[in-house]
């Protein structure tokens, strides 16, 4: 019977068995279109069918002029909890290590003040982390801090209490927003990550409430073929700042 399936679908069937063996993890890179007809011997057609199909199924992600990236998880829910980046290296049997990149009092932009409902200028706190798995980075953590809600924030040593240690204690949280995007590496972030510029990047915006304000927002970008999230959906979970 698989030499009367048609050639789209061998072709569908060989990198659906590649990722679902782990050989291709979430938002690694799919082979080229060129990559696909030289190696199976087929049309350019039938290698579009096949992707065009698996993205409509949303197993594969294409971004014009990039490439076919396996889809990564995309969630939007209430109870997303995450763990800290510290608990997760060191639960990989990986040493934790961090460099400080920014550790600063800013007046907000305008992009910024509305994420907190806040007026432009408004005083703000501004972090940002690069934490390392056995030396190699896996987190840039740019995190904007509201001082009314942790306002000892600066003082922290970020080395030692990273901020999400540090918020879950000051800050008791009511609410987290989260949203999950993949994007692509520009050169400033390959840079700081060691990776090229152009290559995947998952990217977490998190927003979390105390005491009825917004305390928190932060950007997390990872390098995709590093890095996947695992949701836990379960009412009462602690969430994470």
């Amino acid at each position: 019977m698989e030499g009367l399936k048609p050639r789209y679908q061998k072709l569908k069937d060989y990198i659906l068995g590649r990722i679902i063996n782990g050989d291709w993890p979430p938002m690694s890179r799919v082979p080229s279109e060129n990559e696909l007809v030289v190696e199976f011997g087929v049309s350019r057609m039938t290698v579009n069918r096949a992707l065009r199909e698996l993205t409509s199924a949303g197993v594969i992600t294409r971004i014009q002029g990039v490439g076919s990236f396996v889809a990564g998880p995309k969630a939007e829910a209430t109870m997303f909890q995450v763990r800290s980046i510290r608990e997760e290296i060191v639960a990989r049997g990986q040493v934790h290590s961090v460099r400080v990149l920014i550790s600063e009092e800013v007046s907000a932009r305008p992009e910024t003040a509305r994420q907190f409902g806040l007026d432009a200028g408004a005083r703000l706190f501004h972090s940002r982390l690069l934490h390392l798995a056995d030396g190699v980075p896996l987190q840039l953590e740019d995190r904007f801090v509201n001082p009314a809600c942790a306002p000892d924030y600066l003082k922290i040593d970020f080395v030692r209490d990273i901020p999400h240690d540090y918020l879950m204690q000051v800050a008791p949280l009511q609410r987290t927003e989260h949203v999950i995007e993949a994007e692509t590496a520009s050169r400033r972030l390959a840079r700081m990550l060691d990776m090229d510029p152009g290559d995947p990047v998952l990217v977490l915006r998190r927003r979390t409430w105390s005491r009825g304000q917004i305390a928190s927002y932060v950007r997390l970008s990872h390098p995709a073929g590093r890095y996947r999230f695992v949701g836990a959906f379960q009412v009462g979970d602690t969430q994470s700042p």
